[in-house]
Order: structure tokens, then C-alpha cells, then sequence
């Protein structure tokens, strides 16, 4: 049994309490030390009754913590739905997360308040916890507010828009982080100035090992300045060919057409040749149509005249662009006919069909003027024959 003196003692330990916390816990553990004076006694000045209390109400906010937050979200979001813009929905949701954290972090709070716990190390780690979640909070705020962003940068760019934005955000997110760790680090003691500062001693060596680093990083700005390329765009660029999936700060990402992901330095596209199959408009058809040797003039005539009509009332050929077919060359096994012109599309599949479409035309026109096409052969021919009487004489 505890003494009387005990029970005095705990009840002065409990009346020290930090003021925030609700006196009406203040006043259970002074009733509740005099119906259970077991309670009373203390391990390094602090009460199993405190414990006790402390561990069950942090456990109660954890309890509550979601179905509190769920309600909060609730309430706003039905505000939010007043108003005409989406972005303060997005923003209501985001911030789910960082609320479901303060409440861990409040849980803390309240968990050392009840214990009495006067330290330094304590008081900054529920410090950098709270900054934390603040900066979580501007966060997730800016990261539903990216639609504002990509409107914003496709009015001002539609091809760079998207790649803009992106490059935009990260920057952002990145300053975000950056002011949120100075700040904890400050809180901390440390003098983030005199850290930059103290940096310049090795400044020389942090740019050469850097120096890549700053290179790829001014080569995304280059490529997005110069509008080279865009996401989507089919670039062939330093022996890599693919579809281009995302420019970043330091590489650039791109789909090859077996599917493999080759990621690039910015300062290698940004120095390199760029070839942008995708900023072409249209498209070129060049074949050699190779005819039998016995074709004759008039039938050769006929045919470049046939072909060249059809290209001509070709709906997929590009009328303004040069279109040539002419009798080119004597080849080695065949007259061979060069058919020159452009399809007035680039994209892959339907260049495909209307070279499909315009090679069905032109057999159809070789066909119907009594020629075909000629394969690869050879002649050979034989000065003169061994007589069968000499060969069986030298024989015998």
C-alpha cells in the first residue's frame, strides 16, 4: 500500500503538468491515485499512472485518427463543391495524408506531456516532425495545384507544354524539400549559411566531380529553350532511334520499337544531331521498277505515263511535292523505272497503306500493258562445243 505521503507526492507530479494539456487529466490521475495508490509510485519520476494514461490516450488518437480525418475531409470537400473549380477538391484530398500525420504527430505530443518529459532532444523532434508536416502540406498543395501548371505552360507552348511543366514541377518540388530541410536543419542548431559557406572550400572539387551533373542539367534547358524535341516525338539521335517518353533535368527517355528503354545524357542530345522524323510533314516513296528486257519502248512509255497519272489523282500523294517517273537506268537484268514522290502524311501507318495501295496500282499498270517484272539473271554463253570423237580419242 502506498503511503499518504505518496499520494502526495504523484499528485504534485501530476499538477506540474504542461498547461496545454486538458486539466481534466490532471484531475483523473488525482482521484485516481487515491482509489489506486499502486499507481501513485513513480519509476525516474514519473508515475505508472501517467504511463498508463499517456500509452491509452496515444493509442485512442491513432484510434480516432482516421474516422477525425475522414470527417474533416468530408466537411471540406462538400465546401469545395460549391465552388466551380476542381483544383480545391484536389487539394482536400491530397491533404489526407499530411492530416493523418499531424494527428500522429499530436499523438506524440500529447504522449510526452503526460510523461513530463523535459528535453531538448524531444522538444526538437516534435519540432521537425510539425515542420515536416507543414512543408508535406505545401507539398501536397502545389502537387494538386499541377493542373494550374500544365494549362498554364500549353497556352504559353502547346508542343513544350507537357515538358515544360514537368521541368517546372520538379523544380518546385525540389525547392520545396530544400527549404523544408533548412528549416528543420536550423531548428537543429545548424547554421545552413555557414554550411554553403564552408562549401566553397571544396567548391572545386564538388564542380569537377559536379560537372556532368550541371551539364545535363543545362542541356534539358537547351532542349526545351530550342524546342527540339518533345514527349512523343520519333527522334533519332546519337545511333538511338525511338519515341521520345520523357525529358528530364538530367536524361532524356527514349522507346526504341523493340520496346527497350535507352535513357540518354541531356548533354549528349543536346550536342548531337538530332533527327525529328515526327516534324516532318510529309512522307517519300522511292522504288526502282525493274521490267523484263523484251519490254519495249512504247509499252515503257505507256507505263510511266499510267503511273504518273495515277500518282497524280492519288488523294494520299502530296501534289505539290516533286513527283518524277522516268526511264532511269539499262540495269544488269532489267530497265528499270524510278517512281519519286511524297505521301502528304508522315505517319508511319498510313504511309504504309498508301505505299501498299500505290504498289497494287502499279503492278496492275505493268500488267495491262503487256509487261512484267524482270528478277535477277544471268546468260551464260559457250564459244563452241568439244567434238565427242576428239574428246574419246585424247581419252583413250
Amino acid at each position: 500500500m502506498a503511503s499518504e505521503d505518496n499520494i502526495t507526492v504523484a499528485a504534485q507530479v501530476a499538477s506540474k503538468f504542461d498547461t496545454s494539456i486538458d486539466s481534466f487529466a490532471q484531475k483523473l490521475l488525482i482521484s485516481t491515485y487515491k482509489q489506486f495508490p499502486l499507481l501513485g509510485y513513480n519509476i525516474f519520476g514519473i508515475t505508472y499512472g501517467q504511463i498508463l494514461l499517456a500509452i491509452f490516450l496515444f493509442i485512442l488518437i491513432l484510434f480516432i485518427r482516421p474516422f477525425f480525418v475522414s470527417f474533416i475531409i468530408k466537411i471540406a470537400l462538400k465546401i469545395a463543391s460549391k465552388t466551380q473549380t476542381k483544383y480545391d477538391d484536389f487539394i482536400v484530398k491530397n491533404l489526407k495524408k499530411p492530416l493523418r500525420f499531424l494527428f500522429f504527430v499530436v499523438g506524440l505530443y500529447v504522449f510526452v506531456s503526460l510523461l513530463y518529459i523535459q528535453n531538448r532532444f524531444i522538444e526538437l523532434l516534435l519540432s521537425s516532425l510539425a515542420m515536416l508536416t507543414l512543408f508535406w502540406m505545401i507539398y501536397a498543395v502545389v502537387e494538386a495545384m499541377q493542373g494550374v501548371v500544365y494549362k498554364t505552360m500549353n497556352q504559353i507552348s502547346n508542343d513544350l507544354g507537357d515538358s515544360l511543366s514537368k521541368f517546372l514541377l520538379r523544380i518546385i518540388y525540389i525547392l520545396i524539400w530544400v527549404v523544408g530541410a533548412s528549416s528543420i536543419l536550423s531548428l537543429w542548431g545548424v547554421n545552413v549559411t555557414a554550411v554553403l559557406a564552408s562549401l566553397g572550400l571544396g567548391g572545386l572539387a564538388f564542380a569537377l566531380a559536379a560537372k556532368d551533373t550541371a551539364a545535363n542539367f543545362f542541356g534539358s534547358i537547351a532542349l526545351l529553350v530550342d524546342k527540339s524535341i518533345k514527349i512523343g516525338d520519333w527522334i533519332k539521335v546519337d545511333g538511338v532511334e525511338g519515341i521520345v517518353e520523357d525529358i528530364g533535368m538530367r536524361t532524356t527517355k527514349i522507346r526504341t520499337f523493340r520496346k527497350s528503354l535507352i535513357v540518354v545524357p541531356n548533354q549528349i542530345v543536346a550536342n548531337s544531331h538530332i533527327e525529328n522524323f515526327s516534324r516532318r510533314n510529309i512522307r517519300r516513296v522511292m522504288m526502282r521498277l525493274g521490267l523484263t528486257y523484251n519490254t519495249t519502248n512504247e509499252q515503257i512509255e505507256a507505263i510511266i505515263k499510267d503511273i504518273k497519272s495515277m500518282l497524280k489523282s492519288h488523294k494520299g500523294i502530296a501534289q505539290e511535292e516533286t513527283l518524277l517517273v522516268n526511264f532511269e537506268n539499262f540495269g544488269d537484268s532489267a530497265k528499270e523505272i524510278l517512281v519519286y514522290a511524297f505521301t502528304n502524311t508522315a505517319i508511319w501507318q498510313e504511309y504504309l497503306a498508301i505505299r501498299e495501295e500505290i504498289q497494287y496500282k502499279i503492278e496492275e499498270i505493268v500488267l495491262k500493258n503487256g509487261s512484267s517484272f524482270a528478277f535477277p539473271s544471268q546468260s551464260l554463253y559457250i564459244e563452241s562445243v568439244p567434238n565427242n570423237d576428239t574428246v574419246d580419242t585424247k581419252q583413250n
